[in-house]
């Protein structure tokens, strides 16, 4: 870029100058950059809106299932029993009667030792513990306390306890974690003539009665003691000694659907308020939105509105979800309560897939509308963004063109001005070099 001599011979600040016209020159390129970022802010929008839109998509699937409709909850009427359910159980309800609590198999030696007495056979400190038919090589230093260390460290599913005496001495006491059969364990090279024989309690599955029929399991948990139902049995059962009753119920999780259908309201409503606002116009008071006059969010505001509506336009009002003046929608639990007790098969054909798109319920309906807009690959606010980023990179473009026609402009005006500096001072230095000549001529008196 060319230099330039500001006000050497005028005497004006010709830099300024350039840098206001240039101000000037640039005022098409100001607007392309304004346009940009306009347009940048549209895209966060849209992006946005994909999000939130795609969430919808996913909440509405879920809603749209059949399976989510089958859902049960199980209840107990006595807290030692644990029940929960899968989606295949069945309405049922079952008394159940503990006949035989479940018991962990445990070795209890007779004889006390101190923690650093020797109890083992081989001279080296090894020994080897088999829990239900897995077999684990240990190493100890062969005393009492390293042989408790040794297999608590294995993590085998047992827990070795040093139990102290009146005498400060200990027995060895070793439980399996787990109650039932699954869980016998053996033990090689344990000293019995220094830890005394063991009293074997033998681990058992527990068994219950439900109903006059004998079921038994090798643990404490009865899996699909009824198709889709799985008891358990707490502790106290375990340590209870006396038979214990209890009912478990499982109903239809009228609860739990009608959540569901609360929140899918809830989240379709917070993204129409979020449309309405990122849409709104400019008003005395307040700033267009940044989608204002944008025809994909507006579009996918009414197609979302308008699932409430189905076949032969039968709207959803019967079960509680309709639309109000400010074109957001309103949940009537107690309506949706009474049509779901009356009716829930019919209830939940209102809401799920159906054989057709056409017999779509209105769950369904809210996640085709979803999809089509939040597609990855060709959905309308995907597109909409495609577009968009086209736009911006023809703007960077034409502002990238428009910083090499700035710079030859400037450069043109630098030299233009020190052209005339230049001139300026060639025509003073003529002056004053005039003006010394004729100060030099003699002066003539009359």
């Amino acid at each position: 870029m060319a230099g330039s001599i500001s006000g050497l011979s005028s005497g004006m600040d010709t830099a300024t100058i350039i840098d206001q016209l240039m101000q000037l020159e640039a005022i098409p390129q100001t607007r392309l950059k304004s346009q940009q970022s306009a347009e940048k802010s549209v895209i966060a929008a849209l992006r946005a809106l994909n999000t939130d839109t795609s969430l919808l998509a996913g909440k509405a699937e879920a809603l749209a299932k059949a399976e989510t409709w089958q859902s049960m909850k199980a209840t107990s009427s006595n807290s030692l029993f644990t029940v929960s359910t899968t989606a295949s159980a069945l309405a049922t309800k079952l008394s159940l009667t503990v006949v035989r609590p479940p018991v962990a198999h445990q070795q209890t030696y007779s004889t006390s030792v101190a923690l650093n007495a020797p109890v083992l056979t081989s001279p080296d400190g090894t020994f080897a513990l088999t829990v239900g038919g897995t077999t684990k090589n240990l190493t100890s230093d062969g005393t009492l306390g390293g042989v408790v260390k040794a297999i608590n460290a294995a993590k085998a599913g047992v827990t070795a306890t040093p139990v102290r005496t009146a005498d400060g001495t200990y027995r060895l006491q070793i439980t399996a974690d787990q109650v039932g059969s699954a869980s016998a364990f053996d033990l090689t090279n344990i000293d019995t003539a220094k830890l005394g024989a063991a009293t074997v309690r033998t681990g058992v599955g527990a068994q219950v009665d439900v109903g006059g029929i004998l079921a038994e399991s090798s643990t404490n948990v009865f899996t699909d003691l009824v198709p889709g139902v799985t008891v358990t049995l707490a502790d106290g059962v375990v340590a209870g000694a006396t038979p214990t009753t209890g009912t478990i119920t499982v109903a239809q999780d009228t609860s739990s659907v009608k959540s569901s259908v609360s929140a899918l309201v809830d989240q379709l409503n917070k993204l129409l308020t979020s449309i309405d606002d990122q849409t709104a116009g400019k008003t005395a008071t307040t700033s267009a939105g940044v989608l204002a006059g944008d025809s994909t969010a507006r579009s996918l505001r009414s197609a979302l509105l308008n699932t409430v509506f189905g076949t032969g336009n039968t709207s959803m009002s019967t079960l509680g979800i309709q639309t109000d003046r400010y074109g957001k929608l309103v949940f009537d639990g107690a309506a949706f309560d009474k049509a779901y007790a009356a009716d829930p098969a019919g209830v939940a054909a209102k809401f799920t897939t159906g054989a057709t798109a056409a017999d779509n319920g209105w769950a369904a309906r809210v996640a085709a509308v979803a999809k089509t807009a939040s597609d990855s690959t060709k959905g309308s606010i995907t597109s909409a963004i495609a577009g968009r980023n086209t736009t911006i990179e023809r703007l960077t473009k034409s502002i990238s063109d428009w910083d090499d026609r700035l710079e030859m402009r400037r450069s043109t005006l630098e030299r233009t001005y020190t052209a005339l500096e230049t001139a300026l001072n060639g025509l003073q230095s003529q002056g004053n070099w005039l003006a010394g000549q004729i100060a030099s001529l003699p002066s003539y008196s009359s």
